[in-house]
Protein backbone atom coordinates (compact mmCIF):
# COMPACT_ATOMS: atom_id res chain seq x y z
CA UNK A 1 0.00 0.00 0.00
CA UNK A 2 1.29 3.60 -0.78
CA UNK A 3 1.70 5.90 1.53
CA UNK A 4 1.98 9.20 -0.48
CA UNK A 5 0.12 10.52 -3.40
CA UNK A 6 2.13 9.31 -6.53
CA UNK A 7 2.29 11.13 -9.77
CA UNK A 8 0.21 9.43 -12.52
CA UNK A 9 1.80 9.06 -15.76
CA UNK A 10 -0.91 9.69 -17.80
CA UNK A 11 -3.33 12.87 -16.46
CA UNK A 12 -5.76 15.65 -17.42
CA UNK A 13 -6.27 19.11 -16.20
CA UNK A 14 -9.90 20.74 -17.05
CA UNK A 15 -10.54 21.36 -13.45
CA UNK A 16 -8.87 25.29 -12.06
CA UNK A 17 -7.20 27.86 -13.26
CA UNK A 18 -3.77 29.46 -12.77
CA UNK A 19 -4.55 33.15 -11.48
CA UNK A 20 -2.28 35.83 -11.29
CA UNK A 21 -2.24 38.12 -8.53
CA UNK A 22 -0.58 40.45 -6.28
CA UNK A 23 -0.81 38.69 -2.41
CA UNK A 24 1.63 39.56 -0.16
CA UNK A 25 2.68 35.17 0.21
CA UNK A 26 2.01 34.51 -3.92
CA UNK A 27 1.66 35.78 -7.21
CA UNK A 28 0.07 32.55 -9.01
CA UNK A 29 -2.12 30.12 -7.11
CA UNK A 30 -4.39 27.80 -8.71
CA UNK A 31 -7.82 29.06 -8.78
CA UNK A 32 -10.90 27.34 -8.17
CA UNK A 33 -14.17 29.05 -9.20
CA UNK A 34 -18.10 28.30 -8.99
CA UNK A 35 -19.98 30.73 -9.71
CA UNK A 36 -18.87 34.02 -8.28
CA UNK A 37 -16.84 32.38 -5.39
CA UNK A 38 -13.10 31.28 -5.65
CA UNK A 39 -10.44 29.23 -3.99
CA UNK A 40 -7.42 29.79 -4.03
CA UNK A 41 -4.52 26.71 -3.32
CA UNK A 42 -0.91 26.96 -3.39
CA UNK A 43 1.67 24.72 -3.30
CA UNK A 44 5.47 25.16 -2.09
CA UNK A 45 8.53 25.58 -4.61
CA UNK A 46 12.01 25.03 -3.96
CA UNK A 47 14.41 26.92 -6.17
CA UNK A 48 17.86 24.81 -6.18
CA UNK A 49 19.89 27.67 -7.90
CA UNK A 50 19.81 30.34 -4.68
CA UNK A 51 18.05 27.60 -2.27
CA UNK A 52 15.08 29.82 -1.75
CA UNK A 53 11.35 28.75 -1.29
CA UNK A 54 8.32 30.21 -2.63
CA UNK A 55 4.53 29.65 -2.92
CA UNK A 56 2.88 29.12 -6.58
CA UNK A 57 0.13 27.37 -8.32
CA UNK A 58 -0.12 23.79 -7.70
CA UNK A 59 0.87 20.62 -10.11
CA UNK A 60 -0.94 20.33 -12.88
CA UNK A 61 -1.40 16.69 -12.65
CA UNK A 62 -3.41 17.24 -9.05
CA UNK A 63 -5.61 19.57 -10.10
CA UNK A 64 -8.43 17.57 -11.30
CA UNK A 65 -8.04 14.65 -8.57
CA UNK A 66 -8.59 17.75 -5.76
CA UNK A 67 -12.21 18.82 -7.99
CA UNK A 68 -13.51 15.14 -8.53
CA UNK A 69 -12.95 14.26 -4.75
CA UNK A 70 -16.67 13.14 -3.38
CA UNK A 71 -15.80 15.73 -0.18
CA UNK A 72 -14.69 18.74 -3.21
CA UNK A 73 -17.55 20.66 -3.20
CA UNK A 74 -18.58 20.83 0.79
CA UNK A 75 -14.83 22.16 1.44
CA UNK A 76 -15.20 24.57 -1.70
CA UNK A 77 -18.57 25.74 -0.16
CA UNK A 78 -17.11 26.33 3.76
CA UNK A 79 -13.81 28.27 2.67
CA UNK A 80 -14.29 29.76 -0.50
CA UNK A 81 -15.77 33.26 -1.14
CA UNK A 82 -15.56 36.10 -3.61
CA UNK A 83 -12.49 38.27 -3.89
CA UNK A 84 -10.91 41.02 -1.62
CA UNK A 85 -9.22 43.62 -3.60
CA UNK A 86 -9.02 40.70 -6.13
CA UNK A 87 -7.93 38.00 -3.91
CA UNK A 88 -9.76 34.88 -3.00
CA UNK A 89 -9.25 32.99 0.04
CA UNK A 90 -6.45 30.52 0.12
CA UNK A 91 -5.25 27.25 1.46
CA UNK A 92 -2.31 24.99 0.79
CA UNK A 93 -2.58 22.06 -0.84
CA UNK A 94 -1.43 20.15 1.93
CA UNK A 95 -4.29 21.93 4.25
CA UNK A 96 -6.67 21.11 1.37
CA UNK A 97 -5.56 17.05 0.68
CA UNK A 98 -5.37 16.89 4.61
CA UNK A 99 -8.79 17.57 5.14
CA UNK A 100 -10.10 15.94 2.28
CA UNK A 101 -8.40 12.91 3.65
CA UNK A 102 -6.58 12.14 0.51
CA UNK A 103 -2.91 10.47 1.11
CA UNK A 104 -0.99 13.35 1.04
CA UNK A 105 1.97 14.12 -1.50
CA UNK A 106 5.71 13.59 -0.47
CA UNK A 107 6.98 15.99 2.23
CA UNK A 108 10.06 17.47 1.74
CA UNK A 109 13.00 18.88 4.11
CA UNK A 110 12.64 22.38 2.62
CA UNK A 111 8.63 22.98 3.44
CA UNK A 112 7.34 24.97 5.71
CA UNK A 113 3.70 25.62 7.02
CA UNK A 114 1.15 27.98 7.86
CA UNK A 115 0.40 28.03 11.32
CA UNK A 116 -3.30 29.84 10.75
CA UNK A 117 -5.96 28.62 8.90
CA UNK A 118 -6.57 31.77 6.40
CA UNK A 119 -3.98 33.10 3.91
Amino acid sequence: MKYHYEKPDFYGSMYGEIYICNHPVYSRCTLYKIGDKGLGVIQQRYNLKNKTTFWGEIDPWITDELYLHPKFKEYFSERAGLPINSLYPTVTLRQMMWTLRMKPIKRERWETVFDRRDI
